[in-house]
């Protein structure tokens, strides 16, 4: 079983591995990477942090177990520009430096094997976790609570403040939702650093893993377009047409698929 097969099958568990997934997503990057090392060797932070947990019930530990992880030095990656480490879970367990998204899903993994219940948040530039029921959110990056006050600030430093916050950046993200979301991180992360290979598995995941938009399908036709690929490029800017409801994008998509080579005919 390759990494890519070994990832969903991961997901196709119930419940979900979802760390051990995220796990072989950078196995796939670099095959020294083994999962089911990195797993055991995950018990000795286990017990460091369960160490350091005050004597509360499981459901007020979701904020100590995010602030005993950043005593641990587990803080969000300041590198600029940011590479592809700050997502690759090997190497934010070995650096102790992440993305959010990265940091969230050790502490969830931590939180699952110490029994506190914690989930993942789909806040758009800066993923959050929460404890179910409460009435603020977590972030990942050393634990500090965010009111809607706060969330509606970090919303603005993101994307502008006339984006307004929606119940639906609140939405609780599910393991496959994550892992995409990695995926779009690593992607990003690789064609950044001009390694197109290692974009072009990240964004064929994103597609594995749930529904694609048509920033996606760009994506990858903007690297197979790179990589001189005409026909592949097709495919992804026609899958882009198809989604695309923006006039102007959609004139745009056409003129470029205008302008690539049509595709040779078979010869019988």
């Amino acid at each position: 079983m390759d990494p890519r097969q070994a990832c969903l099958a991961c997901l196709a568990q119930n419940p979900p591995a979802t760390f051990e997934a995220a796990l072989w997503i950078a196995a796939e990057h670099d095959a020294g990477v083994r999962p089911p090392h990195i797993l055991a060797q995950l018990r000795e932070l286990e017990m460091q942090v369960s160490l350091g947990l005050p004597m509360l019930p499981v459901n007020e530990l979701g904020q100590p177990l995010l602030r005993r992880l950043s005593t641990l030095g587990f803080q969000q990656d300041d590198l600029h520009p940011l590479r592809p480490q700050a997502a690759l879970l090997d190497k934010v367990l070995q650096r102790k430096r992440g993305q959010p998204l990265a940091l969230a899903l050790v502490a969830l993994e931590l939180a699952r094997r110490l029994g506190i219940p914690l989930v993942g948040v789909n806040f758009p530039g800066h993923f959050l976790l929460r404890v179910p029921g409460a009435d603020h959110q977590l972030d990942p990056c050393g634990g500090r609570r965010l009111y809607p006050a706060d969330c509606r600030e970090l919303l603005g430093r993101q994307f502008g403040p006339q984006v307004p916050l929606a119940a639906e950046h609140m939405a609780e993200a599910g393991p496959r939702s994550m892992l995409q979301r990695l995926s779009r991180n690593l992607r990003q992360l690789h064609s950044t650093h001009d390694d197109e290979i290692a974009a072009l598995k990240d964004a064929e995941r994103v597609l594995e893993l749930g529904p694609a938009t048509v920033s996606d399908y760009l994506a990858r036709a903007g690297l197979y377009q790179k990589l001189d690929c005409p026909q592949a490029e097709r495919y992804d800017l026609e899958h882009a047409l198809l989604l695309s409801d923006d006039p102007i994008q959609r004139l745009r998509l056409t003129t470029r698929l205008s302008q690539l080579p049509q595709a040779m005919g078979s010869v019988h």
